[in-house]
């Protein structure tokens, strides 16, 4: 009956429990340890593997290709297709009615002209029954020789001794190459020893001023030019130029016009009457630039101009044929 004055004791009371020795000593040893200075290790050093230099690629500049190697490469497909031609022709053996057929053809398709395809086959044909000519190869000497007796003669020396100064004029369409042609005379008068004037008689053309006046620089020749103006006051002004100053040879551009512009053939009577109250008995020379491509084109234009302006001769890249084409 007196249970309930006594203290009952707790079931789950927590008892502390020490820790074990070994835990403290284990503790202990990690500080002392951590106390002891450690020697520095070095860290791995990074190699970067190196890259092979890309080698430099060297480009060989171009060489500059002189006037005449120029003028065999634009002439190359021309050249190539009829010599090819040629080639197959003269390589037959045996000349016969074929050979002649075919020669014709030839020389129609290469724009020889009717007239003067006919000229030269009677030539050849003269020629062979004459000298007994046999075969092809032959036959290709005698084709020769008759384009020598046909334009022979109607190459002769330029005379620059008839007047001083002597004024050669130039004429032709857009783009024969009259400019050009101007700065070559120039070196070539010059290498004969003679001074040289260069009028520049183009103030249509852009550029045609500034295109003289550099042929003039490689030359060291003096140019008469103007911005713009009346291309007969400009020529005008280089034949008195050159009569004070004792100048031997005087080269007149002209601006290009076609054979059909009336209004520009009329221009340049003008240009011609000009020049002789300069001078009288100027332009002593009228030279025709053509280009050698032209073909029977070229006929055309010398009887114009030689209407126009009594052409005394004919320049192309090939050669420069006068007296005055009849």
């Amino acid at each position: 009956m007196f249970d309930f004055f006594k203290k009952t004791k707790p079931a789950d009371q927590a008892v502390p429990t020490p820790e074990p020795q070994d835990k403290l000593a284990q503790d202990q040893a990690a500080q002392e340890q951590a106390a002891i200075p450690q020697p520095e290790v070095p860290a791995p050093e990074l190699k970067t593997a190196e890259v092979p230099a890309a080698p430099q690629i060297v480009t060989q500049e171009k060489p500059t290709l002189s006037w005449t190697e120029r003028l065999k490469r634009g002439l190359a497909k021309t050249r190539s297709q009829l010599g090819n031609q040629l080639a197959s022709l003269f390589g037959r053996g045996k000349i016969d009615e074929d050979v002649y057929e075919e020669l014709e053809t030839i020389l129609l398709t290469s724009d020889a002209g009717i007239a003067a395809t006919q000229a030269l086959l009677e030539q050849i044909r003269t020629r062979v029954k004459r000298q007994n000519l046999s075969n092809t190869q032959e036959l290709k000497g005698a084709l020769k020789q008759s384009l020598l007796e046909l334009l022979g003669p109607l190459e002769q020396p330029l005379d620059t001794s008839k007047g001083q100064p002597f004024v050669i004029m130039l004429a032709g369409v857009n783009g024969a190459g009259k400019t050009t042609t101007i700065g070559k005379l120039a070196n070539l008068f010059q290498a004969q020893g003679k001074s040289v004037l260069i009028a520049a008689g183009d103030t249509f053309r852009a550029a045609a001023r500034e295109q003289l006046q550099a042929w003039g620089e490689r030359n060291n020749v003096h140019v008469v030019a103007q911005e713009s103006g009346d291309p007969a006051a400009v020529i005008f002004d280089a034949v008195n130029s050159a009569k004070a100053k004792g100048i031997d040879i005087v080269l007149a551009d002209t601006a290009g016009r076609l054979p059909t512009q009336l209004n520009l053939m009329e221009e340049i009577r003008k240009v011609q009457r000009v020049i002789d109250k300069a001078l009288p008995g100027a332009p002593h020379e009228v030279l025709l630039v053509l280009d050698s491509n032209t073909g029977q084109n070229a006929v055309t234009q010398v009887k114009a101009f030689d209407d126009a302006l009594k052409v005394s001769g004919w320049y192309s890249p090939s050669w420069m044929v006068r007296p005055r084409v009849a």
